[in-house]
């Protein structure tokens, strides 16, 4: 039948299709209910439609240093992670040293082990060494979470890149570091620019980590778990909605200077 060989050639496509409104269904539910005007303290049933809380997002007590907070860590977790991370992949790809293989275990053990074995013991050692905590144990903890990632992405570039563009730099008298800052780096760049990307995502969203090593220091995924027990306000969803609007954005700003790039190649 037509109906079974069209299902039988676009199969991957389908698939793909029902994984990635799986995926999205759940954004599309608090975009929905950013427009609710709930009846009591909980946004779980749809009432009436509302833009108030888009009006006044940071209508609630709170809610708006939590998210600042949350995203100054996650620019400077980024920045650090990146900055390391990129250097440590440049060391693993290009150079050979003693105990590289037991370095490369170090890096990678962060993203095989749960979260909460690598919460519990930054918290351990910052209680042993007397640190107090709060932004600056966040921001260490944040940053030993997200090397890894870096790592990997930078990593992964750096050894698909082509050596021979380097040795031609070279050869045409070019020095060290400008063959680094006008050859190296550009090729490298996507790589980078991925780890960071990846970096603040996962430090701006975390929890577990983060709750071992606060104290006090409320960010803004913890301030959503405080208020899912007392009462989730509307403008959770809101700066939710936001930020899966700028993910996109960014998303799709990248593919289109990509596909620019190709077009001029």
């Amino acid at each position: 039948m037509p109906l079974l060989r069209w299902i039988r050639k676009n199969t991957v496509a389908i698939a793909g299709a029902l994984a990635l409104g799986y995926m999205v269904l759940p954004n599309l539910v608090v975009l929905l209910f950013s427009f609710n005007k709930p009846a009591g303290r909980f946004n779980y049933e749809w009432v009436r439609f509302s833009t108030d809380a888009w009006t006044d997002p940071c209508g609630v007590a709170d809610m708006c240093t939590s998210l600042g907070l949350s995203l100054q860590i996650a620019f400077w977790a980024t920045l650090g992670a990146t900055v390391l991370g990129t250097m440590i992949a440049f060391a693993l790809a290009r150079y050979r040293f003693r105990a590289r293989g037991a370095v490369n275990a170090l890096i990678f053990l962060p993203m095989a082990m749960p979260e909460v074995v690598m919460a519990a013991s930054l918290g351990t050692l910052f209680l042993n060494m007397h640190v107090p905590f709060g932004f600056w144990t966040i921001l260490i903890a944040h940053i030993m979470f997200c090397l890894s990632f870096v790592v990997t992405a930078v990593k992964a570039r750096v050894v698909s890149m082509d050596p021979r563009l380097e040795q031609a730099a070279q050869d045409l008298y070019a020095t060290p570091a400008q063959t680094f800052l006008r050859v190296t780096l550009p090729l490298a760049a996507p790589g980078i620019a991925a780890g960071a990307l990846l970096s603040f995502a996962l430090s701006f969203d975390d929890f577990i980590i983060t709750n071992f090593n606060a104290g006090s220091t409320v960010t803004f995924p913890m301030f959503v778990w405080g208020s899912a027990q007392r009462g989730t306000p509307v403008q959770i969803n809101v700066i939710g909605t936001a930020m899966f609007a700028i993910a996109v954005l960014c998303v799709l700003v990248g593919q289109a200077v990509g596909n620019r790039r190709k077009a001029r190649a």
